[in-house]
């Protein structure tokens, strides 16, 4: 079928663009670079080790020293582990098992430490990551056969040749503590045979609603579900909101926030648990007997020792095996409990459960999955729920020329625009006051949005205003171009002249400890760099210094503060505006804020733009506007 050779061509692209930039990133480096690229630990100590799986080993090793810098390692990618010694040929190549803090498990494709770890510095470095692309590929061509034959309606309703079906006699079962849109969406869920789609746009408790209505298929009946998300930090968010709810929740593959709730629920920790481990431990710990004894007929060779060596690592073989056995029957045991099984997407393809089936499938943060990696877990399961909102950020793609052919539409976007009878979009949002929310809804949401009462006034202060848009035309505040991003000193001041003000207005109603929180966004990377220059020399904001955040939009996204600022950077006599046309990713920087939206940038550079246009007239309507000549 077109529809699926189309998205392999492109994917293929997409590797071949990523593994050039990995190259890129590796290849001429030095390992000091790769270790600033968050590509490499070095040094590392080994802390220990351990038979595993297969008969591979398994060795945990801590990073000793750069411990803050921050690093790229997951469970699941593909590592080498070398020496500095002579790192062409001292290396060995596995699979990252576990990674918590400054410590990981790699598990190695070989069943004993190379003799040269013992000589030189030893470090892990990321492979480029080919089975991430295997999974996604595998998992295109088996759905483009299964499109081919008449039995796969879910295949067929996804790539719009047919129309997803609904029950029609379910008697509702409205949640009291979800408000009417909410329960709209749960009831479509629970009423859809093949497809639902929830469409949250920001603040509107989208995962409240997902929570629910998941609890609320199981109670329909009883039939587990897989839950997957694109990130490991969407999954965590996801395993602990079920988890809460009572539910068993299983979490494969390694959580990204290393709180104890959380590794309550993964396989590691619950086959720890497992009362049939112990005697699986014990007969471990004899299997590495066995080897450490054969490792001693190592230097001094005979025949005898030669087949004393070999009957050893027989033996332990043979117990590995044992082991092997029983830790499948405890996998086994686990998964048959678990009501919900929670995995990113290509998580969802792991050993312990690449060969169940699902009904259900819920794929939160559709919005920003690849659709290739969405159809990972699809094929697993009859019915798929997707959730998410395709007016914010869509997912990273390393080429341009695979986001034109189509990569950069999401499946979510798809199907919203090919089954507008399975979509709900949720319509009270909890986040923003009424004028922050306003031009959103009006842009992205048809005027859909309401601010809940809770929301909708409220403020920082008696008085004061929600929304601001200061304009710098005619200042003479010119973009600067370093490198390749933009900077706009000039603008960066003024921001901080203004935030200084601010913070002076609202000292008389907050501690510092109980201070608003407050964002500073800029699109610009460079730009960024200027304003936390200025923030560091700014003597009024240092007590306030635990309470300001200084990113780009997509560290923000799913976030939000009770004050955000965004510093717009472009002004130029061309209006170009370059990727500040991307309005989607605008929409995440406006939508962050609670109660207060500060707009700093220059109208005649913006206005080129109909979305900015718009908006500008949108703030004066609302007195928000100023120019930054009245306030100099």
């Amino acid at each position: 079928m077109d529809y699926f050779k189309n998205l392999l061509d492109v994917l293929k692209i997409e590797r071949e663009e990523d593994r050039n930039q990995y190259r890129r990133q590796t290849e001429s480096t030095s390992v000091a670079e790769r270790r600033a690229n968050g590509l490499t630990w070095y040094p590392i100590a080994i802390r220990g080790s351990e038979m595993s799986r297969g008969d591979y080993l398994t060795v945990e090793v801590e990073r000793t020293t750069h411990l803050d810098v921050s690093h790229q390692f997951r469970s699941g990618m593909p590592a080498v582990f070398f020496s500095n010694h002579d790192p062409k040929n001292d290396r060995v190549e596995g699979t990252v098992s576990h990674q918590s803090g400054n410590r990981l498990k790699i598990t190695l494709l070989t069943d004993e430490l190379p003799d040269w770890s013992r000589d030189g510095k030893l470090g892990v470095e990321l492979l480029f990551d080919d089975k991430s692309y295997d999974e996604m590929q595998d998992a295109l061509k088996l759905a483009n056969s299964l499109s081919e034959g008449p039995q796969h309606r879910l295949v067929k309703i996804l790539t719009g040749q047919s129309s997803p079906t609904f029950q029609t006699d379910l008697p509702p079962l409205p949640i009291p503590q979800l408000n009417e849109s909410q329960n709209r969406a749960v009831e479509k869920i629970r009423a859809a045979n093949e497809l639902a789609i929830v469409h949250g746009p920001p603040g509107t408790g989208k995962t409240t609603t997902l929570v629910q209505a998941i609890k609320a298929l199981l109670k329909q009946d009883n039939r587990k579900i897989l839950v997957v998300a694109p990130s490991n930090t969407a999954v965590d968010l996801l395993s602990e909101k079920l988890h809460e709810q009572g539910l068993n929740v299983l979490r494969v593959g390694n959580p990204a926030r290393v709180s104890e709730r959380l590794m309550a629920l993964t396989l590691d920790h619950k086959m720890a648990e497992h009362h049939l481990m112990k005697e699986a431990k014990k007969l471990k710990k004899q299997a590495n007997e066995f080897k450490n004894m054969a490792h001693k007929y190592k230097r001094n060779f005979g025949k005898a020792e030669r087949d004393q060596r070999k009957a050893l690592f027989d033996e332990a073989h043979r117990i590995m095996k044992e082991v092997g056995n029983t830790e499948q029957y405890i996998i086994d045991d686990l998964v048959a409990k678990a009501q919900v099984i929670t995995a990113t997407l290509v998580g969802s393809n792991q050993y312990m459960i690449r060969n169940l089936t699902f009904h259900t499938v819920v794929i939160d943060e559709a919005g920003q999955a690849l659709e290739p990696a969405c159809w990972i877990p699809i094929l697993k399961a009859q019915k798929v729920v997707l959730a998410g909102d395709h007016c914010q950020l869509s997912p990273t793609i390393k080429s341009n020329e695979a986001a034109r052919k189509g990569l950069s539409t999401t499946l979510l976007e798809k199907c919203v625009a090919l089954h507008p009878e399975a979509v709900s979009v949720l319509e009270e949002q909890y986040r923003m006051h009424a004028h922050i929310m306003g031009y959103s809804s009006q842009v992205f949401y048809a005027n859909l949005l309401k601010a809940h009462a809770s929301v909708a006034a409220h403020s920082l202060f008696p008085g004061d205003s929600a929304l601001r848009f200061i304009d710098t035309a005619g200042c003479g505040f010119d973009e600067k171009l370093e490198g390749t991003s933009s900077t706009n000193p000039e603008e960066a001041t003024l921001l901080m002249k203004h935030l200084t003000q601010l913070v002076a207005e609202l000292s008389p109603f907050y501690s510092p400890q109980n201070f608003p929180s407050i964002a500073i966004i800029s699109p610009y990377k460079q730009q960024l760099a200027v304003l936390n220059e200025q923030l560091a020399h700014a003597p009024d904001l240092q007590p306030y210094l635990a309470r300001i955040a200084v990113n780009t939009i997509d560290s923000f996204q799913g976030q939000e503060r009770d004050i955000v600022y965004i510093s717009m950077t472009r002004s130029n006599a061309d209006g170009e505006i370059g990727f500040l046309a991307d309005i989607r990713r605008m929409n995440v920087a406006m939508t962050r804020a609670r109660k207060k939206l500060v707009i700093v940038g220059d109208s005649a550079t913006l206005a080129s733009l109909p979305f900015y246009a718009d908006f500008i007239a949108y703030s004066e309507k609302l007195d928000a506007y100023q120019s930054a000549w009245e306030w100099l």
